[in-house]
C-alpha cells in the first residue's frame, strides 16, 4: 500500500513539474510576444506565484518521494537509470533556479515600465533571451527523467 501511495504522489509531482513548467513557458512567451508591459507584468506575476506554489513544492517532494519509493521497491540509488535521473534532476535545478530569479526580474521590469509609462528596457529583453534559452535544457531534462522513470533502462555505471 505504501509503495502505491508513494508511486502515485511521485507521478503527480512529475506531472506538476512538467505541466507547470510547460504552462509557465507558454504564457510567458505569449505575453512577451504581445509586448504590452502591463500584460507582461500581470502574467509574470502569476507565473512567479505558480512557480512558487506548484513547481517549488513538487521540486522539493520529488527527490523525497523518489528516494523513499526506490527504498521501498529495492532500487539502489546508484543503479544506472536512477543515478542518471538524479543527475538530470540537478541539471533541471541548475537551469530552473536562475529562471525563477529572471521571472521575478521580468515582472519587476515590466511593472516599472508600466509605472513610468516607458517601453520595456533593454535589460528586460536581455533577461528574456536568457530565460528562454534556459528553458530548453530544463524542459528536455524533465522529459528525459520521465522517460527513464517509465522505461528503467539498464545503464551501466562504472563505480
Amino acid at each position: 500500500m505504501l509503495e502505491e501511495i508513494l508511486r502515485f504522489v511521485h507521478v503527480i509531482g512529475a506531472t506538476v513539474l512538467l505541466g507547470t513548467g510547460a504552462g509557465v513557458a507558454f504564457f510567458m512567451l505569449l505575453a512577451h510576444r504581445a509586448g504590452n508591459p502591463a500584460h507582461i507584468a500581470h502574467v509574470a506575476g502569476t507565473v512567479v506565484v505558480a512557480d512558487t506554489l506548484f513547481t517549488a513544492t513538487a521540486a522539493i517532494l520529488q527527490p523525497v518521494t523518489g528516494a523513499w519509493l526506490a527504498h521501498e521497491i529495492g532500487w539502489p540509488l546508484t543503479s544506472g537509470w536512477v543515478l542518471t535521473s538524479l543527475i538530470l534532476y540537478v541539471v533541471v535545478g541548475l537551469f530552473w533556479l536562475p529562471v525563477v530569479w529572471i521571472q521575478v526580474q521580468l515582472r519587476d521590469l515590466a511593472r516599472q515600465a508600466v509605472a513610468s509609462g516607458t517601453p520595456l528596457p533593454a535589460r528586460y529583453h536581455h533577461l528574456f533571451r536568457i530565460w528562454f534559452a534556459c528553458g530548453f535544457p530544463a524542459f528536455f531534462s524533465v522529459m528525459a527523467i520521465l522517460w527513464l522513470m517509465l522505461n528503467k533502462p539498464e545503464i551501466p555505471i562504472g563505480f
